[in-house]
């Protein structure tokens, strides 16, 4: 008599279904871990902005406020940052007008069909504010 070496069908195709309910289970996580990530560069780069405002302040007694505002500031965003949300920065009124007071909104506005989209918009304020989807905190 000769026994038989190797796996039956039956057993490899257990093995199939179960690594693809694992898979099934740990790929959404992982591409949530990915969102986050990307959420935590985007507010780092928001905070050197806010940074780099409180600087020019100081220096021209305003805030750099509309298309150029990132030029004027010397900062230039992180391919991972711009590819997934496009960084504004605005009067606190919504404009791109220097606002007395000196005012300034940080926003970044997720790509649209990005996976980004989901966690809304970004902003932060010259006061420190800070906004998720018009949520209090990120």
């Amino acid at each position: 008599m000769r026994l038989a070496r190797g796996f039956t069908l039956i057993e490899v195709m257990i093995v199939v279904v179960i690594v693809a309910i694992l898979a099934a289970i740990g790929y959404p996580s992982y591409q949530n871990h990915l969102r986050k990530g990307a959420r935590a560069s985007a507010q780092v780069e928001m905070l050197k902005v806010a940074d780099r405002q409180a600087q020019h302040l100081l220096d021209a007694r305003n805030y750099a406020i509309g298309p150029g505002a990132l030029s004027a500031l010397n900062i230039t965003l992180p391919a991972e940052v711009t590819s997934k949300y496009t960084v504004t920065i605005t009067a606190a009124d919504g404009t791109d007008t220097p606002s007395t007071p000196a005012s300034y909104t940080i926003s970044a506005t997720p790509v649209t069909g990005g996976a980004q989209v989901q966690d809304g918009q970004l902003t932060l304020t010259h006061t420190g504010v800070k906004t998720r989807a018009g949520n209090p905190g990120w």
